[in-house]
């Protein structure tokens, strides 16, 4: 790991990114410098800045990084840090997920900071604007060839229907319904959720509305069969502002209730996050893998994951990978309750 207040690099530099490792009060010198930010970047040879916090730096003015910061803090890091880990061995494990996708970790922490002071809508549009551009990014593309080669199949017909409707009385209950794939996030399952989602906001004798996924878990994430066949950024992030479930979940978060079980990993969490209460069994767990793939959450988590455990822990999952267990959710605040409501 390096050391100093500079970083080496140059053309090209993303690919060979290194952490750099300095003091607070250090970079922030470093930020005040002519060309300080570019200095600080994939770019420039820097994956991320390893933080070291010393008594001097609470009074500081700390000016944005462009790339991660990572520090050993609590709920009260500064507010220059990114990526707030629980200890000194959890370093290690950000560090090398950054240094694989430095550009979208570069992203993703920058998208955060927007969005911490944004309106949910603005943030939707700021995060879909994002992924567009990372879904052709050199990153994303590195892991879909890869994928491609291994273990790519095209997706197989389905005999149900991806969303199952239940009206009783004023409740209405959604039920994603692909159990065979894990209830992965297809294009049909998008278009089923957003058409359910509509009726109540259509329909004021609705009063509630439960979101629950049928089989072995709520929902293992987006659908890696659909993965790379948007071709045109712009049209894509034209298609998820014109249809979005995030969107239509927050409108109607004052009546949803998320119940979750087994695997909730990447749409699997960042949709029931939008929900007025999300309720987990035991055997819940939740994961975002994006920035693995060279991407960023992409389904509205950078929006409603955000408000329930703050920016710094949203970082740690996103760039980590990290799998969290029911009772973490529970105490940090992604989930609002452990309930057994089988």
């Amino acid at each position: 790991m390096a050391q100093g207040g500079s970083a080496s690099g140059g053309a090209g530099g993303e690919r060979g990114a290194a952490p750099l490792a300095m003091s607070l009060s250090a970079l922030t010198a470093q930020l005040r410098a002519p060309a300080g930010e570019e200095a600080l970047s994939p770019l420039a040879g820097v994956s991320c800045v390893v933080a070291g916090v010393d008594v001097h730096d609470a009074g500081a003015e700390l000016p944005p990084c462009p790339c991660p910061v990572i520090a050993v803090a609590g709920r009260d890091a500064l507010a220059i840090v990114d990526v707030a880990v629980p200890s000194a061995a959890d370093v290690s494990a950000v560090v090398d997920a950054v240094a694989a996708n430095p550009v979208a970790a570069m992203v993703l922490v920058r998208l955060l900071r927007h969005n911490e002071r944004a309106s949910v809508p603005d943030g939707l549009f700021a995060e879909s604007l994002a992924y567009s551009s990372l879904q052709h990014g050199a990153e994303f593309l590195a892991w879909l060839a890869d994928r491609s080669r291994r273990q790519r199949t095209a997706a197989a017909a389905e005999p149900e229907p991806p969303v199952l409707l239940l009206r009783t009385g004023g409740q209405l209950r959604i039920t994603l319904n692909r159990p065979q794939k894990r209830n992965a996030y297809s294009a049909a399952l998008r278009d089923g959720l957003c058409e359910a989602l509509t009726l109540p906001l259509a329909d004021g004798s609705i009063t509630e509305v439960l979101l629950e996924g049928a089989g072995a878990c709520f929902s293992a994430g987006g659908d890696l069969t659909e993965f790379g066949e948007a071709r045109d950024a712009a049209l894509a992030h034209a298609s998820r502002m014109t249809r979005s479930a995030g969107a239509l979940l927050h409108r109607l978060r004052a009546r949803t209730t998320a119940r979750l079980h087994g695997a909730c990993i990447g749409a699997g969490i960042e949709l029931p996050a939008f929900a007025g209460r999300v309720i987990a069994r035991e055997d819940a767990f939740f994961q975002l893998p994006e920035v693995g793939m060279g991407l960023i959450p992409g389904a509205g988590g950078t929006a409603s994951i955000l408000p329930r455990i703050g920016r710094q822990r949203l970082a740690y999952m996103a760039l980590s990978g990290t799998r969290i267990d029911a009772a973490t959710a529970r105490s940090w605040g992604l989930v609002d309750a452990i309930e057994d409501w089988r």
